[in-house]
């Protein structure tokens, strides 16, 4: 671990250049979170220089601006293994360094886990302090104010770095706010401050009345009214490049011995001009030139492209039609549709469950609702879905992102969960197109459907492009794409057929036939077409990129049961009961033996033995 505390200003400068280059270096070749990580980079030296990151829990939110800490704990050549399978993770890992306190990749929680620390510390009557991290667009979100309610309450020493990049908090109110503003965060004003406070216990009734107004009516020209009115005391805006400035202020914040808000202000992707400032797609990026400060595009059409070409479609053809994003407009492909259709479509910021629910009721008005967010990030609002959507049977469409596999975020982020939390709750239809054509379909029908209903597509493009015709999508109704004279079926669900039909393509070189049905349906399944398939079909293997527990293999499994059939063997390529590592997506899939090769020589080894396949990292 470096050691900063006894670095002066001039070295910690020095410092604070090479671990800019070491990050643009590194995400350069290897992708990340590029404009947060370089943004960040002053605060965390100073972090390390005031606190003891051995002792003091360093807890950052989202943790995606989070590298130059791993660097200074003892990460600096290993980091060039950043995002790669079994390299360092994109975000903080207590399993990878004991210096990263809590595993972080969502946002909002970092305060709710500082109280926690907080409390005990306090129980255990040790001498240190939580510190947070937190970006200004974590703030959007209710589980901060909910942590903030309770810490302004107990007042358990914290600080809380307020890291605000976009100056959506608190802007600068010309001279008086500047000036106001860096008075303080001075010793002598927290010193007087401190002495105001305890006279004012002192004066009669009537002074102290007046003299709290006073206090009331100096606190509204000031930024930090919110945080001081919570019951927090408010030091800044700052500077957050300056190392000087954030050691001393840091300092005065840890000696103040309560819950204290230090806002600083910085430029995101400062250091690399090409990505200074407000550019979201530097947010998160796929390798580049650093040299020429360019990003490379993809050449095939990801889903989301076709989910917002469709979308804009829908939204020209019918006025009702509205829309929803928290936090993702381009990762979602809303934002031509905000651009295009200000007043229909919102980006609500981190604020899931605001999300679910103010659409629930515009489609109780009589709209039509779309919410476009990632799996992984749909799970923040299961309860509205279930309370405030599904209970009330109100046509929300759930189009639902990064479905399966995402590759190199990791297990905070794999979209691997959403079949399993969804299928149990009544009312919802649950289905998933297979490629373009399909996922057009699946939107036509998503669109006219009077209740709700959710559908899933991955990250990036879909794995097979134009191989099949596309019928328009039916409740509950599946698609046999391939038949064939054998008792074994491929049995696709949504990217999943991709994966089938490529296994089945190695099937077949080798002599081996199979027949491939896209399921398209898990909620209601097509029971009258498994009924009929398995009369011919004695051997189901299950294809899909979601998890067992509460998958199709278990849906599937139950049909069988209830229908009283007992001849069909089922067999599922699911993801065994795990949170699944990050890295290229098929450098995991190869891991996890999920390969089209793979699969072909499981599927051949059962074909041939006829043993049943047991995962070897099932649980």
């Amino acid at each position: 671990m470096t050691n900063l505390k006894n670095l002066d200003t001039g070295a910690l400068e020095e410092l604070g250049e090479k671990l800019r280059e070491r990050i643009l270096e590194v995400v350069s070749q290897n992708g990340g979170h590029l404009t947060s990580s370089l943004g960040a980079v002053e605060i965390i030296m100073a972090m390390h220089h005031v606190f003891d990151a051995a002792k003091d829990p360093f807890i950052f939110d989202v943790s995606h601006q989070a590298y130059a800490h791993k660097l200074l704990t003892g990460r600096w050549d290993e980091f060039s293994t950043l995002r790669q399978f079994g390299g360092v993770c994109g975000f903080t890992k207590p399993s990878e360094s004991k210096f990263d306190y809590f595993v972080a990749g969502h946002s909002s929680t970092s305060i709710s886990a500082a109280v926690g620390a907080a409390k005990a510390i306090a129980l255990k009557g040790e001498d240190r302090v939580p510190v947070v991290l937190i970006g200004d667009g974590s703030m959007t979100a209710g589980m901060v104010y909910e942590a903030l309610n309770e810490l302004g309450h107990h007042k358990y020493p914290m600080v809380i770095i307020l890291n605000d990049n976009e100056m959506s908090i608190a802007k600068p109110m010309g001279a008086i706010s500047a000036y106001l503003s860096k008075a303080l965060s001075s010793k002598t004003y927290q010193g007087l401050k401190k002495r105001v406070e305890g006279a004012l216990e002192k004066l009669p009734s009537s002074v102290d009345y007046m003299m709290r107004r006073f206090e009331r009516g100096f606190k509204l020209i000031t930024p930090g009214i919110l945080f001081e009115e919570l019951g927090l005391d408010y030091i800044g805006p700052a500077d957050g490049h300056d190392i000087k400035e954030l050691i001393e202020i840091f300092g005065i914040a840890k000696s103040m011995k309560k819950p204290v808000i230090v806002h600083v202000q910085t430029t995101k992707g400062k250091g690399y001009a090409p990505a200074e400032g407000k550019h979201e797609h530097w947010h998160g990026v796929a390798p580049f030139d650093k040299d020429k400060g360019e990003l490379s595009k993809s050449k095939a059409r990801s889903a989301t492209a076709i989910f917002s070409d469709k979308l804009f479609e829908l939204a020209q053809r019918d006025e009702k039609v509205v829309g929803v994003t928290a936090a993702m407009p381009s990762g979602t492909g809303i934002d031509k549709l905000l651009e295009a259709y200000p007043t229909r479509f919102w980006d609500v910021a981190i604020c899931e469950q605001h999300a679910v629910t103010s659409m629930a009721a515009m489609a109780k008005e009589g709209f039509k609702p779309f919410v476009a967010i990632y799996s992984t990030f749909l799970q923040r609002a299961y309860d509205q879905i279930v309370h405030d959507v599904a209970l009330q049977n109100l046509p929300v469409v759930f189009a639902i992102d990064r479905a399966g596999i995402v590759g190199e975020d990791g297990e905070t982020h794999q979209g691997a969960f959403d079949i399993s939390y969804l299928r149990s709750i009544p009312n919802i239809e649950i289905f998933a197109p297979r490629d373009e054509k399909s996922l057009i379909a699946a939107m036509d029908y998503a669109y006219g459907l009077d209740r709700p209903c959710a559908f899933r597509y991955p990250r990036g493009a879909f794995g097979v492009d134009g191989e099949f015709e596309s019928a328009p999508f039916e409740s509950g109704r599946s698609e046999l794409l391939i038949d064939a004279p054998s008792d074994a079926l491929f049995v696709g669900y949504g990217n999943g057929v991709a994966k089938a039909y490529k296994t089945l393509q190695i099937l077949k070189n080798e002599d081996i036939n199979v027949a491939l049905l896209d399921m398209r349906f898990v909620k209601p399944i097509d029971k009258d077409a498994f009924k009929e398939l398995s009369k011919r079909y004695k051997k189901w293997f299950v294809f899909s990129d979601g998890v067992k527990m509460g998958g199709i293999g278990e849906i599937l499994s139950l049909f069988l049961q209830e229908e009283g059939i007992s001849d069909v063997k089922v067999d599922s390529f699911e993801f065994d009961d795990l949170f699944i590592t990050h890295g290229k997506t098929a450098t995991v899939e190869e891991s996890l033996g999920l390969l089209p090769t793979q699969l072909a020589q499981k599927v051949g080894n059962i074909l041939k033995t006829g043993r049943r396949f047991e995962s070897p990292t099932a649980i």
